[in-house]
């Protein structure tokens, strides 16, 4: 799964949330957080996860 990267960005600062937060709000690791941040793929449980922690749809922040 590919998460837009530019989409999570815009959330993150809706949210004034730091991608460190993200990492402890998703149970995922700050260096997943990173590389998702940095437009790399990720599997579809942590694509999950993250929408989770945001508040959004996966299909608001897929690519």
């Amino acid at each position: 799964m590919r998460i837009n990267r530019v989409e999570l960005v815009t959330i993150l600062k809706r949210n004034d949330m730091t991608q460190k937060r993200l990492a402890e709000l998703s149970s995922v690791s700050r260096a997943t957080i990173n590389n998702v941040c940095s437009g790399k793929s990720c599997s579809d449980e942590v694509g999950q996860k993250i929408a989770k922690a945001l508040g959004v749809d996966v299909t608001e922040i897929l690519e």
